[in-house]
């Protein structure tokens, strides 16, 4: 008796846990609800008491999306039943897409437990493109777009279309814009672009492309032409975010080894060439550096001083990429953005403007368009007056007054009280 308990058992185990008999299961199901997806979808959900998803969890999503068993490669296996109701035979539009997505979610929500499942089986689906049509593909991508936007899967299943064959081939981007294209309709371009960053994807999309290919100019054209103008915006920008923090750190270890300063500015002008940087970026960038490579003083009487000092040394870098009126005002923002944000720069604002006018750094325009158009908030009022007795100076003193002035003063008294301090015919007041 214990024997044939044993024997009936195992039979029932064999039923239960037997990957063929769950396929058949689960493809009756299907050709029973037909494409009614309310209907397949409350099957499943009453299938999942009765069979094992968790053991059969890629089983399952094979059959949803393909209709069978996937062998490796991405075809169908030949001694499985399938079924003509799933994914891939269905509509190719976003609406059917959309209701598909449903199907899943609402699925993984009842079984917690398949969503890593789901998010592997994605994965895979995502290495086996080769062995789909295009038509698959199309569905797919659609699908994965939407399923990314509602947070079913995480944007890490990007990785699989990194794959070498998928990307010399062109099937990585052109399922990379269905992908997007649906992502982007459900959500926008910064909840994906929020997205990419949490999983460290958002400086790899050019990997999508083979080597040759790598390049902004035509990323940006094939997404652009693609549809997907905001994609290719994103992009741009993050190379060139990417490219100016490697710029400031190779500038900052340069300036560190006192590197002289015309080779600095050479390699300065070839990186800011290769990246496509404009003068008014490179300034920004050229600053930040100066003034990150230096301990300054917590004394403000004496960091203004060690400022006056470090600022002249640089000078020449400075006036490098300053040739433009706009590149000014962007070095006359950095500056007040500097000061602002260090309490103990507060007052040595406009004695650093004064050097930097008398290096030819800046411009008397610049200056005076900077103090009459308002160019940034932080510390606005402190700094108009800081500079109000200078702007006036600028505005009513003859040329040649100036020019006397200048040749008076000279440059090499930059670290003196005079300079520092008040400008000129105007320092005693």
């Amino acid at each position: 008796a214990l024997c044939n308990s044993r024997s009936i058992t195992s039979r029932y185990e064999k039923e239960r846990f037997d990957p063929t008999q769950f396929q058949e299961s689960i493809v009756q199901g299907l050709n029973q609800t037909g494409s009614d997806l309310e209907a397949v979808a409350k099957f499943l959900d009453a299938s999942g008491a009765k069979l094992d998803y968790r053991r059969y969890a890629e089983t399952l999503f094979d059959i949803l999306v393909a209709g069978g068993m996937l062998a490796p490669g991405g075809t169908l296996s030949d001694d499985m039943t399938r079924t003509e109701f799933c994914l891939f035979t269905a509509n190719e539009d976003l609406e059917t897409m959309q209701a598909y997505a449903q199907v899943f979610n609402k699925l993984i929500r009842r079984y917690k437990y398949l969503e890593k499942g789901f998010e592997e089986e994605i994965k895979k689906l995502l290495l086996f493109l080769k062995g789909f049509d295009e038509s698959e593909r199309n569905k797919l991508a659609m699908l994965a777009g939407i399923l990314l936007a509602n947070g079913n899967i995480s944007a890490s299943i990007l990785n699989s279309l990194y794959n070498e064959n998928l990307v010399k081939e062109g099937v990585s981007a052109a399922f990379a814009v269905k992908l997007f294209k649906s992502w982007i309709y459900e959500k926008d371009i910064n909840c994906v672009a929020c997205s990419l960053r949490k999983v460290g994807m958002d400086n790899r999309l050019m990997e999508l492309f083979p080597a040759n290919k790598r390049s902004a100019e035509h990323f940006s054209k094939y997404f652009t032409d693609a549809g997907l103008k905001e994609l290719a915006d994103f992009a741009r920008n993050q190379l060139s975010i990417g490219a100016r923090k490697e710029l400031q750190k190779e500038l900052h270890e340069q300036m560190a080894r006192g590197d002289p300063q015309r080779e600095i500015i050479a390699y300065t002008r070839e990186e800011m060439k290769k990246a496509g940087l404009s003068e008014q970026a490179m300034i920004s960038i050229i600053w930040s550096s100066v003034m990150s490579c230096v301990e300054w003083n917590k004394k403000e009487e004496l960091v203004t001083e060690q400022a006056i000092k470090h600022l002249k040394q640089y000078s020449p870098l400075l006036k490098a990429f300053t040739s433009q009126g706009q590149s000014e005002i962007s070095l006359l923002v950095k500056v007040q953005e500097y000061c602002y944000d260090n309490i103990h720069f507060m007052k040595a604002f406009q004695k650093i403007v004064v050097l930097l006018y008398k290096a030819d750094v800046l411009s008397e325009e610049a200056i005076l368009k900077w103090y009459s158009e308002g160019q940034q908030n932080k510390g606005k009022g402190m700094f108009l007056e800081q500079m109000k007795k200078f702007v006036e100076w600028l505005k009513n003193a003859e040329e040649g007054e100036r020019n006397l002035a200048d040749e008076r003063l000279g440059f090499a008294r930059a670290k003196t009280e005079t300079l520092v301090g008040v400008p000129w015919n105007y320092a005693s007041s």
